[in-house]
């Protein structure tokens, strides 16, 4: 390890933030990384033992179980990787002296407000998915108040894994149509996006408590389906025929709730963020690295 190189250890390395954080980390870091399969956060014993053994400086939680509608029938399952497996995180960082960087979401909050979210905002989530990592925020806040940032993103996809875009793409190429919920608003933001907002928190070692990073700008799923099919177009990904169409979240039932307006404000981060990216831009890129794939 360099002289002066914080260690810095990435739980669910195996995920979309997570290879992210791997493919951008910075020279003055030495990252080790944690799949679902070197490390089950779940497990107090194993993460009590992996983090003594390891001893990193900061430990980023990209691990989550993020199957929505899945959660609904599997609340036990969720509760252990987004509630528990952060607390467990939490206190073995306290007891080495880690700091902890731990990545929620949106859909802590109901989606009733007509304005972008604060991080003190009341959360109330709508479905266990939220409900759980919610639990997972206050864990972590709990725990580990003085050395540890919650940071809440959004509408997250890769050009890698199971996301939004990756699934548009897979039924515009195979029905050349598809229908879209136009009546649930917030930020699609890129897994590169979230792993920069990540390395600058950790480059702040005094930064502490909860606060919010996605792209700039706010659609509703309707709107990011349609850029995916214009920009898709333009890079011979799907055909420039693929047809769009608005629906209600009504015409398109799931077993989970989802919120309405799930925007949140960055503004608590401003000074990390000279010239934040709008979404349809890292999009752009995302596809672009999907066409060079």
């Amino acid at each position: 390890m360099k002289g002066g190189a914080v260690k810095v250890l990435i739980t669910g390395a195996g995920g979309q933030v997570g290879q992210a954080l791997l493919k951008s980390a910075p020279q003055d870091v030495q990252t080790v990384a944690c799949t679902h399969k070197d490390l089950d956060i779940g497990d107090a014993t194993a993460v009590a033992e992996c983090i003594s053994r390891l001893k990193p400086g900061v430990i980023i939680n990209a691990a989550a179980y993020t199957a929505v509608d899945r959660a609904e029938s599997e609340p036990d399952n969720a509760r252990r990787i987004n509630s528990s497996g952060p607390q467990y995180l939490a206190r073995a960082a306290r007891d080495s002296g880690a700091r902890l960087v731990h990545i929620s979401t949106d859909f802590v909050f109901a989606g009733n407000s007509s304005t972008p979210y604060l991080p003190d905002a009341p959360t109330a989530p709508l479905n266990v998915y939220g409900l759980t990592k919610r639990d997972g925020e206050d864990a972590v806040l709990k725990e580990l108040p003085e050395n540890s940032v919650v940071l809440r993103t959004a509408w997250v996809y890769a050009a890698e894994g199971a996301n939004f875009v990756r699934t548009m793409l897979r039924v515009m190429r195979a029905q050349g149509a598809v229908k879209v919920v136009a009546d649930q608003i917030g930020t699609p933001t890129s897994a590169g996006s979230v792993a920069e907002g990540i390395w600058k928190i950790v480059a702040q070692p005094a930064l502490e408590g909860l606060h919010h990073w996605t792209d700039a700008g706010v659609a509703s799923w309707y709107d990011f389906a349609v850029a995916i099919a214009e920009e898709g177009a333009q890079l011979r990904l799907v055909s420039p025929e693929v047809t769009v169409t608005p629906i209600a979240t009504y015409q398109y039932p799931t077993p989970a709730v989802r919120p309405k307006y799930g925007v949140l404000d960055t503004s608590s981060l401003a000074s990390l963020r000279t010239n934040p990216v709008h979404w349809r831009t890292r999009l752009r890129g995302v596809l672009g690295e999907m066409q060079n794939a």
